[in-house]
């Protein structure tokens, strides 16, 4: 279902082929071009930015404002990005930004191959896992939804669109600290939860939130390698699979969490039973739903469709 490694292989040896020829058009359009008309469009066009997920292509465009331009490689809320594989269209994009922002933790491998593929001093690479200080073997790689994450991002980009664009750092920096402000919401909806709800027991399918079930208080009662295993396109043990059930039969948890973007029989047969058992289900995404949501707003839809299940046995399998 998963393989991460046969993504880097597919985006190598397609950025390596491809990109040359994306850099030979590209200097003899701007070679057949006016000096005069160069510097003028120069002097009004945006920065072009891409966030590697959606998610983080938002908060490019809240800290860049109206002088940035970001678009998002990974926006499909109906897709596995464990299973991403890039295009030629893709690598075209990433290699014409002047601000890449990727979450790194093996998540999106093809988009530094890509860079690496064709390396310049003028793009400026934000990768969060590096920014965090995380090493390789950070086990959970959904780290947007950890509450410390996109503080820090923010604050990135702000710099690296500082120096992108001098003469509107502050502008930049400005917009960065909003943003941070506007926070405040999901972090106290996660505060009030966990006031409320102290030590929830819960089951999920895979790791996708567990940052967020952390901050918030949650007993989260699935194993750490069922969760993997989901993860990572792996067939579960079969004792996890009946402690797994045994969550629902047993009436253990309050409710369960599931990847509503990844979805099989055996996630099926898990919804299936926490309907029979009166167990609200909660689906939580890896790429922002779209549209209609930013980022802070759609962290506080996955705090408040928590809270609904918990208080009213309300399930929200789709935002």
């Amino acid at each position: 279902m998963r393989t991460r490694s046969g993504v880097l292989a597919v985006a190598l040896p397609l950025a390596a082929a491809l990109l040359a020829s994306a850099c030979s058009s590209s200097s003899s359009s701007s070679s057949a071009a006016g000096g005069s008309s160069t510097a003028a469009a120069a002097s009004t066009a945006k920065i072009t930015a891409i966030g590697a997920e959606n998610e983080y292509a938002d908060v490019i465009a809240q800290v860049g404002g109206k002088y940035v331009q970001a678009s998002s490689i990974m926006s499909n809320p109906n897709t596995d990005p464990h299973t991403f594989e890039a295009s030629a269209a893709v690598a075209r994009e990433i290699t014409a930004a002047k601000l890449v922002v990727q979450n790194g933790v093996g998540y999106d491998n093809w988009a530094t191959a890509i860079e690496n593929a064709d390396p310049s001093d003028s793009r400026e690479v934000i990768n969060v896992q590096q920014l965090l200080g995380l090493p390789d073997s950070t086990p959970n790689p959904h780290l947007w939804y950890n509450p410390a994450t996109m503080p820090a991002v923010a604050n990135a980009i702000a710099t690296d669109l500082g120096q992108i664009d001098p003469a509107h750092a502050s502008y930049y920096k400005v917009n960065a600290a909003s943003f941070i402000a506007s926070l405040t919401a999901w972090n106290n909806a996660i505060a009030a939860f966990k006031s409320a709800h102290p030590d929830t027991p819960v089951a999920t399918t895979e790791p996708v939130a567990d940052y967020m079930l952390q901050a918030a208080g949650i007993d989260n009662m699935t194993p750490w390698a069922f969760q993997a295993d989901i993860m990572n396109g792996t067939d579960p043990s079969p004792q996890d699979v009946t402690l797994q059930n045994s969550l629902f039969t047993q009436h253990k948890v309050k409710v369960f969490l599931y990847n509503q973007q990844v979805t099989d029989s055996l996630t099926e047969s898990f919804i299936k039973l926490a309907n029979e058992n009166d167990i609200p289900v909660v689906g939580v995404y890896e790429t922002m739903p779209t549209p209609g949501y930013t980022y802070q707003t759609w962290m506080e839809a996955e705090v408040n469709a928590l809270n609904k299940a918990v208080t009213s046995k309300v399930s929200t399998e789709h935002l």
